[in-house]
């Protein structure tokens, strides 16, 4: 059983967007899915969100069977939690996926702390062994152009990228249940790599 450990968006929670379509397809395969409710999600902060994602990460299983997912926001607080990870101590995760990922800031005000002195990419490359992103071209947080950031993302993580024409921000309130079967493919693609 392999474990995967998602990070939330800004004013998400445990079941929202496509969370609870992942769980179940990848619950059908053995694997156990986690997403813990990060603090004070209306009005999120970097250090608590990375520090209460990096206990439930840790406490998961062992890195190597390890998945990490990052939904929007989630998915800078994913980066953050790496570059704090020590791979000689706690291991090397499987994979990474970063959906509807933003590689600088987009506008947000509330959320503009997540982006302050950019990405140190060589050591959350040294993090896990394969990285995957997924965008959709007409998202609407990653205007004007969101194949900037999947082009960032790609070259500092070394990442595979998923381009879909549609698909907007996969899912944007806690109610917005949709189905994302393109990331089942990819968790279960970087679990096999």
């Amino acid at each position: 059983m392999s474990e995967i450990v998602v990070s939330h968006g800004y004013g998400a929670s445990d079941d929202s967007v496509w969370f609870p379509y992942l769980t179940k397809h990848l619950a059908q395969a053995g694997h156990r899915v986690t997403v813990p409710r990060l603090p004070e999600t209306a009005t999120p902060r970097p250090e608590p969100w990375r520090k209460t994602y990096g206990e439930t990460v840790l406490a998961a299983g062992p890195a190597e069977s390890t998945v990490l997912i990052g939904h929007s926001i989630g998915a800078v607080n994913v980066l953050r939690f790496l570059e704090q990870h020590d791979p000689a101590v706690h291991g090397v995760f499987a994979g990474v996926l970063l959906v509807a990922a933003s590689a600088h800031e987009v506008g947000y005000d509330e959320l503009a702390e997540f982006f302050e002195g950019g990405f140190d990419w060589e050591r959350i490359r040294r993090s896990a062994r394969n990285f995957r992103v997924l965008q959709a071209m007409d998202d609407p947080v990653n205007q004007p152009d969101p194949t900037e950031h999947v082009r960032l993302l790609v070259q500092g993580l070394g990442a595979t990228a998923v381009v879909t024409p549609t698909g907007g921000h996969f899912g944007a309130t806690p109610d917005d249940h949709v189905e994302v079967p393109e990331a089942v493919r990819l968790v279960t693609e970087l679990l096999g790599a």
